[in-house]
């Protein structure tokens, strides 16, 4: 049976004397000085250890090609991109036998900790080549749109550059709550006149899903929010929540209903004697608990990370993000699956509902006398009135139901190709361009995400493979089957793969120290080549699990 990350084992009613700082006598636990919002005064004796708007820790050098801000040269991220991220006819599901809680659950927690500074800097195209024999998408704008994150104030002039998480590094529920008091003010219930003790203690939360940009009137005046796909015509249709990317899929946006939900559950149990405050900050505890509680019992076990026992608080650690955490290590857009198949009993849509979701680019499915949404994640992406018109619930247990791909090399097209994109006009049928794979045809630009990881690494310096390992006490890799774990590191006998590349930009690909490889492998990342598949995985990865 398929392991889910299940919420029913650990949404549990957690008694007000529980709390830390609470007792009979002051069941509120008010003796107890609520969390900041943004990390502040986490650590008594570094109280900007962690605060939202401070740098990014570094565990290794960083590495620019003037040792202070210029991005290091490479082969084009895109070139790379169709030689290794591509899935190519390949259908791998998690290898730890994970649903699409993973993923999922991953990025809720990716919000709660890291963002960096978007504000764009300087804007360094990423190049696209329609003439590769490896490219099947076209892309009329002729390059992939890629700013720079800003350089924190004072680095990459005379010291080497550094970025900016904007959030707090701490697992606290900002993604739930966010990390200011004038967004906090306008997702409580009660008004928005700067003076919070005259709000409700629960969330607003219209029907219960999270409030729109216009809920109070002019959108404009609504905390900001990320606008992804359609949105970016009717930005008055953006939830809003604690983080500004909710909006980014329904699955993320579920995840934020379900906490903004579980937030007013708690202000409901409580009781009646405690202030609005007293009852808001101790939901807000226990929600943050709950994440911390998921994460590290039910999520990181469930991928296979094994943590050293917990003995006592350490304080001399700085519990920052890291800047390779954040730009390497934590990207795990392999496991994403390119669709989400929601089960509905006979009825439970009209034909006229089933008809709109078709128009919007959904498709339906019937096997084994169980129907299905087909929702593919282009269509998903931006489009949160999609969330409130399947259901909440069903969303939350289709992610139980389909398991996620495996934790490799490869990425599905609807975040490597057409990442954001909703279908040209003209597509007279839009449910064909998602399902069962993206169709190239119908989109007429190209934003890949690999491409822009990589690109990012550059961009804030991340070191060579081996210099990153030595950083964090491991030893270097001599070869790169040492880091693919393949019985060769020449690529398979196809021109299309092996064409050879500028010579301007034939790179070393491990550090000194260690096998080197250029030439006509020099675009090879070091995550490894392809590999190899039994017969019973050939054709496209497949949407059903």
């Amino acid at each position: 049976m398929r392991r889910a990350l299940t919420f029913a084992s650990v949404l549990v009613v957690v008694g007000v004397a529980g709390l830390p700082g609470a007792s009979a006598a002051d069941p509120g636990g008010t003796s107890m000085e609520a969390r900041s919002l943004d990390g502040n005064g986490n650590h008594p004796g570094h109280p900007g250890w962690g605060e939202a708007g401070t740098q990014y820790v570094r565990v290794a050098t960083p590495n620019y090609a003037d040792g202070l801000s210029e991005m290091v040269s490479g082969p084009s991220p895109r070139y790379i991109s169709n030689r290794v991220f591509n899935d190519a006819g390949q259908n791998l599901f998690s290898e730890n036998d994970i649903s699409q809680w993973g993923w999922v659950w991953g990025q809720f927690v990716d919000h709660d900790i890291g963002l960096r500074d978007q504000t764009p800097a300087e804007s360094v195209p990423i190049p696209f080549d329609p003439s590769d024999p490896l490219e099947a998408f076209a892309n009329d704008l002729g390059a992939m749109g890629f700013s720079r994150t800003p350089a924190a104030t004072g680095t990459g002039l005379t010291t080497p550059r550094q970025q900016i998480n904007t959030v707090s590094s701490y697992l606290d529920g900002s993604v739930v709550y966010g990390i200011d008091p004038a967004r906090l003010e306008w997702l409580r219930e009660g008004p928005v006149d700067g003076n919070m003790a005259n709000n409700a203690a629960s969330l607003l939360l219209p029907g219960g899903y999270l409030p729109r940009a216009d809920a109070r009137g002019d959108p404009a005046t609504a905390p900001a929010a990320e606008l992804f796909g359609g949105l970016v015509a009717t930005p008055q249709l953006a939830r809003i929540a604690g983080d500004v990317r909710a909006n980014e899929n329904i699955a993320l946006l579920a995840v934020q209903t379900l906490f903004a939900r579980e937030h007013d559950r708690i202000v409901d149990a409580l009781p009646s004697s405690l202030s609005e405050e007293e009852k808001f900050q101790i939901a807000r505890r226990i929600v943050g608990a709950e994440i911390q509680f998921i994460t590290y019992t039910e999520f990181l076990p469930a991928l296979g990370v094994v943590l050293d026992p917990y003995h006592s608080y350490e304080p001399t650690v700085d519990a920052g993000v890291s800047n390779e955490f954040a730009t390497v290590g934590y990207r795990g857009h392999s496991m994403v699956h390119g669709q989400f198949d929601v089960r509905f009993r006979p009825g439970t849509f009209t034909v006229t509902q089933l008809d709109a979701f078709r128009a919007q680019g959904v498709g339906t499915r019937k096997e084994d006398g169980q129907k299905s949404l087909q929702i593919p994640l282009t269509v998903a992406f931006g489009n949160p009135d999609l969330l409130s018109e399947v259901g909440l619930g069903r969303v939350l247990r289709s992610l139980g139901q389909e398991r996620q791909y495996r934790n490799d090399e490869q990425i599905d097209n609807s975040l490597r190709s057409v990442l954001f994109q909703v279908p040209s006009p003209g597509m007279a049928d839009p449910s064909v361009c998602g399902q069962p794979v993206v169709q190239p045809d119908c989109f007429s630009a190209v934003q890949d995400l690999g491409a822009i990881d990589i690109a990012r690494g550059r961009d804030h310096g991340m070191p060579s493979y081996n210099d990153l390992r030595r950083a964090y006490g491991l030893s270097p890799r001599r070869s790169f089957t040492a880091v693919t774990g393949e019985a060769t590191a020449r690529f398979p006998s196809d021109p299309r793969m092996t064409r050879p590349i500028p010579s301007t930009i034939r790179t070393s690909w491990i550090s000194s120290g260690s096998e080197t490889r250029t030439g006509t492998r020099s675009g090879r990342s070091v995550r490894g080549a392809r590999r190899k598949r039994s017969p019973a995985s050939a054709g496209r990865r497949s949407r059903r699990a």
